[in-house]
């Protein structure tokens, strides 16, 4: 293979560094935004480029394309680290690039890892952004809704990069290897079966596939010109593949989404597997717990009582026992609610009874329901015409108890699932008893 001199990297300089894409025909993935006609490929080439955040998990090409952007642009360009630069370096640069703009000469900084930054410095750069002095380029692996202010979100274009597919994971692992073999002038014997080995152990990532590959390179037998890779180096090279699980980022969202709709839609399979990809990434077993014991409630309820009781029982039992031992216990909390009968009438009850609350917060009480422990209540009728229960045969009464704008009013409705189908029949029976105590 020809390889690209245009950049002349030192041999020495790591692998990744040496495949750093010169442009945009030789990147590698995201075709949905850098293929031909694509929306940001024309922003690119035109070199007209708004702020924008690109969000994508680790290894998808954002400060690729940055630098990619830097090499093309003929704007001022500014690469910042949200680790290691604080409010004054942000503001340093931002009066800069006012003085910039006045030559008539656009500035682009790039903030890598910009959830990073706190309240007080994304608000330094909000400003400048809006009056265009600088455009903004924020690259992230978390969900920018959570971690970019909203006020400065809403002047950024955000684009969404994947994980790249195992086809381009292998593409980029055998020009990898080509430029290995041009740099260090040998033969590099590597089988597709191997390929395919690492671009799966890559999981997406391009930087977990090139710091590998470099790895398996680097540690080959050359012989005579030629370096062999072999099964036994590659399968010591992906021994312990990591778990993506960031228990602080958005794969955190997806995955407690995913155990929760897995027990919802009754999957026990499932359910058991999302939770242990919880367990396996670190996530605290009490968090689990606490949403297992708010399913019980949200999407089983009166179905099965039981649930939250094992819920709760299971979320005691993290704080004894603690990891590893407790994610048994959690195990069997989630397989019981995957496995009871479902009804959220409960969760649907409540809501629409807060809405009512909400709407009309200053709803009297009824007269007939409240307390009369004093002789002027008494005399304002406080308590009048109340009707103990217990007083009647079937310790029911055609008391109201909402108020007279809410009255007959219905807001729990069980389902035929489970209990809630003879809870139904309960209601249904205490209705009549009401109708007919009138």
């Amino acid at each position: 293979m020809k390889m690209n001199n245009s950049n002349k990297w030192d041999i020495h300089a790591p692998l990744a560094a040496r495949l750093r894409p010169q442009g945009l025909d030789d990147f590698v993935g995201q075709k949905h935004l850098v293929g031909q006609g694509a929306l940001l490929r024309r922003l690119i080439d035109a070199d007209n480029i708004p702020s924008m955040v690109f969000w994508g998990p680790p290894g998808s090409g954002k400060t690729t394309l940055a630098s990619i952007i830097a090499r093309l642009t003929a704007a001022e360009f500014v690469n910042f680290s949200a680790v290691t630069s604080g409010i004054k370096e942000v503001r340093a640069v931002m009066e800069r690039a006012e003085t910039t703009q006045q030559w008539g000469k656009k500035t682009i900084v790039f903030v890598d890892e910009i959830h990073r930054f706190n309240k007080g410095q994304q608000d330094a750069f909000l400003p400048y952004v809006e009056n265009g002095s600088v455009i903004l380029i924020g690259a992230t692996t978390e969900n920018p809704s959570f971690e970019v202010n909203s006020a400065l979100l809403s002047r950024c274009k955000v684009f969404l990069l994947y994980g790249l597919t195992n086809e381009d994971i292998q593409q980029l692992l055998r020009r990898a290897v080509d430029r290995f073999a041009y740099d260090m002038r040998v033969v590099v014997d590597i089988s597709d079966e191997l390929v395919a080995i690492l671009a799966d152990f890559a999981n997406g990532d391009a930087r977990i596939a090139l710091n590998t590959i470099e790895m398996v390179l680097n540690s080959a037998d050359i012989t005579d010109g030629r370096a062999s890779i072999t099964p036994e180096l590659v399968q010591q090279s992906v021994a312990k593949k990591l778990a993506l699980y960031d228990k602080k980022g958005e794969e955190h969202y997806n995955i407690i989404s995913a155990l929760h709709k897995s027990m919802r839609n009754s999957d026990v399979h499932a359910s058991i597997y999302w939770l242990t990809r919880m367990l396996d990434g670190g996530e605290d077993p009490l968090y689990i717990a606490r949403r297992i014991v708010r399913f019980a409630s949200e999407d089983v309820g009166l179905a099965d009582p039981n649930a939250l009781l094992l819920a709760v029982a299971a979320y005691q039992a993290c704080h004894f026992n603690g990891m590893p031992e407790c994610g048994i216990n959690l195990a069997q909390a989630a397989a019981y609610c995957a496995l009871a009968p479902k009804s959220n009438a409960l969760d649907a009850a409540y809501a629409a009874a807060m809405e009512d609350a909400r709407r009309l917060p200053t709803l009297p009480v009824p007269l007939t329901i409240r307390n009369a422990p004093t002789k002027l209540m008494k005399e304002l009728d406080y308590g009048k015409g109340y009707k103990y229960a217990h007083d009647y045969d079937d310790k029911v009464t055609d008391l109201q108890c909402l108020p007279d704008n809410l009255a007959g009013k219905t807001y729990y409705n069980p389902t035929n699932q489970g209990r809630e189908a003879k809870i139904a029949e309960t209601m249904k029976k205490l209705e009549e008893l009401r109708q007919n105590d009138k």
